[in-house]
């Protein structure tokens, strides 16, 4: 009879620092795996303390409670099937990303990384010392060898491992998600299947950190990178892969193959479940938004009602003199579709406050941006105070677009604790809205159907701070400005290369005269949610002080 080896994928959500929490879901994973038969279940990178630390792992009693935690469960789960799971380990002055291999009450092997990341949101070389290429492990009649995350993107861990008798690759990882991410790690994967000639097992988490999102999404290969098994993008899931050996090896029977996604729904249920992890992770449970009748709170909402559940959103309708009639319908319109409460507050009493008592100062000066800033500011006070009275974030609603250029008022409409929109620029707001109004799924708690009326998604972006404002009369077409601000930003391309493309020098030059002047806001933004290699905070690193203008 041929030999076979069960192994359980957990592809589960770590909270960073509940190293408690963490790990009482894998004794609870563990036992699902016992019942079951396995022979191994295996954990993701860094689980037990949850990822991306940053330096929160450099804390000395943070890997010694991690370590306990991580001995504990040996012993508890010495009766079952063997385990794998990341976490920090010190030694002699070293701190390593090390995956643990448990087996017997005992840790059995520690792997440690070896290949440290350290670009876009990885800072792996300031936090551990790279590891030496560990050799594979032995758990019942399987040889295992187990690149950790950044070791599979490279040949040599994989190569080294298959030399030194490994027979199937299990690659545990916290791999955040960005747009196409997934393609380019399934091609990767491939090709160390294809150069080591091993099955692959590809074992990400999933979940919200911050403004990074781990989109789960593993997968098994068998050698020559056929698909055997795909689990779930962005949910938990706990899957048993059966191996067999064959006269050519371990090769991985064909289970469940989940369908992927689109692009479109990738990014908005990222946004929805960085939302969702960002309130359950810091205690919060409600949130509260203004409702100004535009696009871009209008997909705030949504977004929020999809992740809290319509129950647990607030929407404010501030308005001034400015506030258009269609604006007051508008806000009322989405509300009301999303069955979230609205609540009215205007601003115009405070506003002649605010005027009266800075009129000796300002006399004889023209109204100028300094008028249309007051009202944001107001706005943001007024939010504020409402989320600190009834215990509800804030929500901020500047997509990337305004975010890139300064277009939004900081102690303003930027006032807040999260923005879901941080890293989606404009004309992909409006995409966004017409795809979630097209489309409704299971895991959102919103109604569906048309939720953000077309006449608010057609309707010309305005900031309605002052008679007749629409955004083109400070800014380009955003058809114009997105293909110019991702050249610049996502691109790094140079004035010279986005002028070639068919833009004026003039036009070109001040849009990144802006992109430098509107660092300092950035700095004090609200995290949101990552859906690119360049998204705003850890990707792109800028001074403030900054005099440098590309005048080539």
């Amino acid at each position: 009879m041929a030999e076979t080896f069960r192994l359980t994928l957990a592809q589960l959500n770590p909270t960073v620092g509940d190293v408690a929490g963490n790990g009482e879901k894998a004794r609870s994973a563990w036992a699902e795996a016992k019942a079951a038969g396995a022979d191994m279940i295996a954990f993701a990178e860094m689980f037990i303390l949850g990822y991306q630390p940053q330096d929160l792992v450099m804390k000395p009693a943070v890997e010694t409670s991690c370590v306990a935690a991580i001995e504990a469960l040996a012993a508890d789960c010495a009766d079952g099937p063997a385990i794998g799971i990341g976490g920090p380990w010190r030694k002699d002055g070293n701190l390593y990303n090390t995956y643990f291999i448990l087996a017997d009450g005992a840790v059995k092997a520690r792997i440690l990384k070896h290949d440290l990341p350290n670009e876009t949101v990885f800072d792996e070389v300031r936090l551990y010392t790279p590891g030496p290429i560990s050799g594979p492990y032995r758990i019942g009649p399987a040889r295992i060898g187990s690149p950790v995350c950044e070791d599979a993107w490279w040949p040599d861990v994989s190569e080294a491992l298959a030399e030194s008798g490994a027979e199937l690759l299990l690659v545990p990882n916290g791999s955040p998600y960005y747009r196409g991410k997934f393609d380019r790690r399934l091609g990767l994967m491939v090709e160390r299947s294809v150069e080591t000639g091993l099955p692959l097992v590809y074992l990400n988490m999933v979940g919200g950190q911050d403004d990074q999102v781990f989109d789960g999404a593993s997968f098994v290969l068998n050698p020559g990178g056929a698909l055997a098994v795909s689990l779930p993008a962005f949910e938990e899931a706990v899957v048993h892969v059966d191996f067999t050996r064959t006269p050519e090896g371990w090769r991985a029977a064909t289970g469940a193959r989940q369908v992927f996604p689109d692009a479109w729904e990738q990014d908005y249920r990222a946004m929805v479940l960085s939302l969702a992890d960002y309130f359950r992770k810091t205690g919060f449970e409600r949130a509260v938004l203004g409702l100004s009748g535009g696009v871009d709170s209008a997909l705030v909402a949504t977004i929020a009602a999809d992740a809290l559940g319509p129950q647990n959103v607030r929407c404010v309708m501030l308005p001034s003199e400015y506030t258009s009639p269609t604006s007051l319908e508008d806000a009322a319109s989405v509300a009301k579709s999303l069955g979230c409460r609205l609540d009215t507050v205007p601003i115009a009493g405070p506003r002649a406050a605010v005027t009266e008592a800075l009129a000796p100062l300002f006399s004889g000066r023209a109204e100028d941006l300094t008028e249309e800033n007051i009202q944001s500011r107001l706005r943001g006070l007024l939010l504020m105070a409402l989320s600190n009275k009834f215990g509800e974030m804030l929500l901020t609603t500047g997509n990337k677009s305004e975010v890139a250029v300064g277009y939004a008022t900081i102690y303003g409409d930027m006032a807040g604790g999260y923005n879901p929109l941080k890293d989606l620029y404009k004309t992909r707001v409006f995409e966004t809205c017409r795809w979630r109004n097209a489309n409704h799924r299971d895991w959102m708690k919103g109604p569906a159907g048309n939720v953000i009326p077309p006449r608010v998604i057609d309707k010309p972006p305005t900031a309605e701070l002052r008679a007749d404002q629409k955004d083109e009369d400070s800014l380009p077409p955003y058809a114009e400005l997105d293909v110019m601000l991702e050249a610049l930003i996502d691109e790094e391309k140079s004035v010279a290369e986005v002028v070639a493309m068919g833009f004026d020098r003039d036009t070109v030059t001040k849009i990144e005269r802006l992109i430098y002047l509107a660092e300092y806001k950035r700095f004090q933004s609200a995290p949101g949610t990552r859906l690119t290699p360049r998204a705003f905070w850890l990707d792109r690193r800028y001074p403030i002080a900054n005099a440098w203008r590309d005048r080539g």
